[in-house]
């Protein structure tokens, strides 16, 4: 029998060619878009979300409250296991515990939101005080960082539902902000030439920037007309203001991630990542929404 030449290339099996045809041609359900996403993915989760918010809103406006506790409590867990991939070891109960400031700070107000964001402060500081000393100032400020970034920011939204016109305000909060991300989205994809900020956020451009602010814009004075029976040039204020800390937030958490090696949040959510990579946007510009309303409307 003769034996096969040592330099003859080997004949890969069936299921080995497949795969590699597969991924040299991947599949349209799977294939990102220009700007980096499973379009259709993205737009049916999106779609899917804000029908899930505006119905709880329509029908028991409690049910907001405790559908963003649900989200912040996700996001903690996503930010939690994120920052132990860099090493941060938060200390997990006081940190899970404080998703209870975003129903809090609806049925007790401000007071009790600020008081709660300094006992959970507390806690994690003296949670994390039992055990060893190493790296100890890093883990305090990691699960501050969390308590900060998710539920108390979160819990700002609760604030504004529980105003008498309260529904009017998250839609309004919610709306401006979607736009923003649409419409950077939608601008950028097709104007899209000066990068905004290569290194944190290479298909972020000026041009988006610039969209998101319009489009945030237009919704924001038709949204407190509508909604708040405001002043139009008011909510111009309010849209153009959450466009721009909404891109501020995309940015810091691009930054986090970047520092932590990671590319997206979670992977709960097809076509966006995790939940916080949704969150990123809405937890930023809820204080700013919920103050700018509170001042010119």
């Amino acid at each position: 029998m003769t034996e096969p030449s040592a330099t003859a290339p080997a004949t890969p099996d069936p299921v080995t060619r497949r795969a590699a045809r597969t991924a040299r041609r991947p599949g349209r359900s799977g294939r990102p878009s220009r700007a980096g996403r499973n379009l259709p993915a993205a737009i049916g989760v999106g779609v899917g979300l804000v029908l899930v918010i505006l119905a709880s809103l329509v029908f028991w406006k409690a049910a907001f409250v405790y559908l963003v506790t649900a989200a912040a409590l996700v996001g903690v867990w996503e930010l939690d296991h994120a920052l132990r991939t860099g090493r941060v070891d938060p200390p997990r109960v006081p940190v899970f515990v404080s998703v209870g400031l975003v129903p809090l700070a609806y049925y007790q107000g401000a007071d009790a939101l600020a008081v709660g964001f300094a006992t959970a402060t507390a806690l994690i500081l003296v949670w994390r005080s039992i055990g060893s000393p190493r790296d100890a100032a890093r883990d305090v400020a990691g699960g501050v960082y969390i308590v900060a970034y998710v539920p108390l920011l979160a819990a700002i939204a609760s604030l504004m539902l529980a105003q008498p016109d309260g529904v009017g305000r998250i839609i309004t909060f919610i709306l401006v902000t979607v736009a923003s991300d649409t419409g950077g989205y939608a601008v950028g994809v097709l104007r899209g030439r000066t990068p905004m900020s290569p290194s944190l956020s290479p298909k972020k451009s000026w041009e988006g920037f610039a969209g998101s602010v319009a489009t945030s814009a237009v919704v924001g004075a038709v949204c407190v007309f509508l909604f708040l029976d405001g002043a139009w040039w008011a909510g111009l204020v309010v849209g153009a203001c959450a466009a721009a800390f909404a891109t501020v937030g995309d940015l810091a958490e691009s930054a986090i991630k970047r520092d932590l090696g990671i590319k997206d949040m979670g992977s709960i959510l097809p076509g966006h990542g995790g939940v916080m990579d949704r969150l990123d946007s809405l937890v930023v510009t809820a204080p700013v929404c919920w103050a700018l309303l509170h001042l010119l409307v």
